[in-house]
């Protein structure tokens, strides 16, 4: 499990704006503007009034002193608003291999170049000499009780499919890895009406041999971890 640094403090939300700003009136009253570390369009989850969770900021350097972590939806049900959690939740589950399949790599290494302008989430290596390479995608849109990635149209994720796609013709594994960042889902699928370009890019690369993999978080105000393995929506 990722846990929080800080106890999670709640409030409602007043308004997201200039996209990583939110403004939060706290539970003493106290309104504060939050850091929304989400790029995202967070279609269908900016609700006036919609409760929310906030981390206080251990860092003496950060402008703002609160960051936004989670939506509570209902009792125990949330949405993780922040994005780069993501990875810290696939890394711990590499780690102690907790993902079928994916625990013969022992060496992990985060943030990897990829040819000239690009950068990919993992690489994974064995003791052969072989790579796996591993592209995380958060995921928080839902339409039902399917969770859809994307949330707006990506030109950055089309060409990280286009690089999983070209690893594969050199002789390397790659996975695309989609983490759905709610509780409210049991399935998931691609957001075809918003973005064509990046369906079409999917379609190449897993026909390529790109491998897809999708599961769901396990969320709490204290901590979130690897939750169960999620099937797509045909």
């Amino acid at each position: 499990m990722v846990k929080f640094n800080t106890p999670l403090v709640s409030g409602k939300l007043i308004k997201r704006y200039k996209r990583f700003l939110a403004d939060i009136m706290l539970d003493d009253g106290n309104i504060v503007t939050a850091h929304c570390p989400n790029p995202g369009s967070m279609k269908g989850l900016l609700l006036e009034g919609q409760k929310v969770w906030l981390e206080k900021s251990i860092k003496t350097t950060s402008k703002l002193s609160y960051g936004w972590k989670l939506i509570e939806l209902k009792e125990e049900s949330f949405v993780v608003i922040d994005t780069t959690i993501a990875n810290k939740v696939v890394k711990e589950a590499l780690i102690n291999k907790l993902i079928p399949g994916l625990e013969s790599w022992g060496k992990i290494k985060s943030e990897v170049r990829y040819g000239e302008n690009s950068r990919l989430d993992f690489i994974l290596g064995d003791q052969y000499g072989s790579f796996c390479y591993l592209e995380v995608k958060s995921v928080s849109l839902r339409e039902g009780t399917t969770a859809l990635f994307p949330d707006s149209v990506t030109v950055r994720g089309a060409k990280h499919l286009r690089d999983l796609r070209k690893i594969v013709s050199e002789g390397h594994r790659a996975i695309l890895f989609f983490l759905v960042q709610r509780s409210d889902v049991s399935s998931w699928d691609l957001a075809y009406d918003i973005d064509q370009n990046y369906c079409q890019a999917f379609y190449e690369a897993e026909i390529s041999g790109v491998e897809v993999m999708a599961y769901q978080s396990e969320i709490s105000t204290s901590s979130i971890g690897l939750g169960k393995e999620l099937v797509r929506r045909f």
